[in-house]
């Protein structure tokens, strides 16, 4: 059986996985977004145990692998009779750590502004609150939605670690057509067929949207 033939017999699982792996990663993305904005303003702030605890976080979640990340959620919460669904608890091991990164890509992108527009802002009588939100972060977010971009593909590659809970991602059906049919090629050819069709496509996606953004600006 070649593997067009075998994927058109196994084709319900690697489609079901496909759409979670598409759905984990589109969720993960946006509470790591919104969690990463409130890490870019606590480390912005003027409050120093704020910014303490955004760069622990930050570097913490940087700097230890995401599998350990995973594993204290799904696993390690049981200790204090904490149970989440498998599903859950990969949004949240992703969100979290993908939160970090954008945090990073927020904070560049709002260094990057020129500090004379905010001058100006403020001499208006703005707040630095309504300056952050009406001035600086819209014009920071339009700088980094590539980098953005980025982070969503990048997430799409690494949410297959979920498969190791159980979650039915693509690689986590890939196991189970594997394990039924005994090939140990052809599903994880497949597996790693899809992925690329995901990132490549939405990597050229992203692209066709920032230059559009480009000859709009």
């Amino acid at each position: 059986m070649n593997i067009i033939s075998f994927f058109a017999e196994y084709k319900q699982y690697f489609i079901t996985g496909a759409a979670m792996t598409l759905w984990l990663s589109l969720l993960t993305v946006i509470f790591g977004f919104l969690l990463g904005t409130v890490l870019v303003l606590m480390r912005l702030s003027g409050v120093k145990p704020l910014r303490w605890i955004a760069v622990a976080y930050v570097e913490f979640l940087r700097g230890t692998p995401l599998m350990v990340q995973l594993f204290i959620i799904y696993f390690g919460l049981t200790s204090f009779s904490i149970e989440l669904p498998k599903f859950t608890s990969g949004v949240i091991a992703l969100s979290m750590n993908s939160a970090a990164y954008l945090a990073e890509i927020l904070r560049a992108g709002i260094q990057g502004v020129d500090k004379g527009q905010t001058e100006a802002a403020r001499s208006l009588g703005m707040s630095h609150a309504m300056t952050m939100r009406y001035i600086v972060f819209p014009q920071a977010l339009r700088n980094v939605l590539p980098a953005i971009g980025n982070e969503f593909i990048v997430v799409i590659k690494e949410s297959s670690i979920v498969s190791l809970i159980g979650v039915s991602d693509i690689m986590y059906n890939a196991e189970i057509v594997r394990g039924s049919t005994f090939e140990g090629m052809k599903p994880l050819v497949l597996a790693a067929i899809l992925y690329f069709i995901l990132t490549f496509t939405l990597s050229k996606l992203f692209g066709v949207a920032e230059r559009r953004h480009q000859a709009n600006a």
